[in-house]
């Protein structure tokens, strides 16, 4: 059994994704980041970083005590190892998973994250700012949009790379981006998300998080934390 430490945000929405695809049983812990559910210190115990997803596996393959795993990409490399699904062994097909996992990681999701926090939440509108990260965005989209031209996925085969990433393009209209500009990333975004997993998975969002809006109590919990929060 895998406990899940998750909130609806296109990270934890990577885990879902993964858990469905491949039915590991797992049971959700709601951490409501808009709450300050994820400064609990049984939360940080878990993810010292205080974000979600995290995961405890109960059962982990040698038999011993639970093993805990914070950060969405190594959850699913962790995830992929334990079930040999969706990372494949043959090295050089591995490596190439593995990169564009790490693309998202350090590319994707920080920027379409700064994208969303000045564009939709900034107290107060910053032209540079939100065309920075905007443009940055549209360029991920494109490096992307290439990547697609000639394969069906993003690694060749469906998998962790793509789950990575799809969360990440959803909210596409928010980052002040049209994937009628990148074909064949749009090709890919449909082709996901008619997968019955995923499906499933954002269906699952929606019984968790009923009140899926920003308010002014959540953003003062969101923004401007400092090392006074990890203390």
């Amino acid at each position: 059994m895998i406990d899940l430490y998750y909130w609806t945000t296109p990270n934890g929405h990577k885990i879902t994704i993964f858990l469905e695809e491949t039915g590991l049983p797992y049971a959700i812990k709601p951490i409501n980041i808009g709450r300050g559910e994820q400064f609990d210190p049984e939360f940080l115990a878990i993810a010292p970083n205080n974000r979600i997803p995290a995961i405890v596996d109960r059962d982990p393959d040698d038999g011993g005590s639970p093993i805990p795993v914070f950060e969405s990409g190594a959850i699913l490399v962790y995830l992929a190892a334990k079930t040999g699904s969706f990372l494949p062994r043959d090295t050089r097909a591995w490596v190439d998973v593995l990169q564009w996992l790490m693309w998202q990681m350090a590319g994707l999701g920080p920027m379409a994250g700064q994208n969303h926090h000045f564009v939709q939440y900034a107290p107060e509108r910053i032209p540079y700012a939100m065309d920075r990260y905007v443009n940055e965005t549209a360029r991920l989209y494109g490096v992307l949009n290439k990547r697609l031209a000639d394969r069906e996925y993003v690694a060749g085969e469906y998998s962790i790379a793509d789950m990575a990433c799809y969360p990440w393009i959803v909210p596409h209209k928010r980052q002040q981006q049209d994937l009628d500009d990148f074909p064949n990333l749009k090709r890919w975004f449909e082709t996901i998300r008619e997968r019955p997993a995923v499906v499933r998975a954002y269906e699952l969002a929606k019984a968790i998080n009923v009140k899926p809006t920003v308010d002014e109590e959540a953003k003062k919990v969101l923004f401007g934390q400092t090392a006074a929060n990890v203390k």
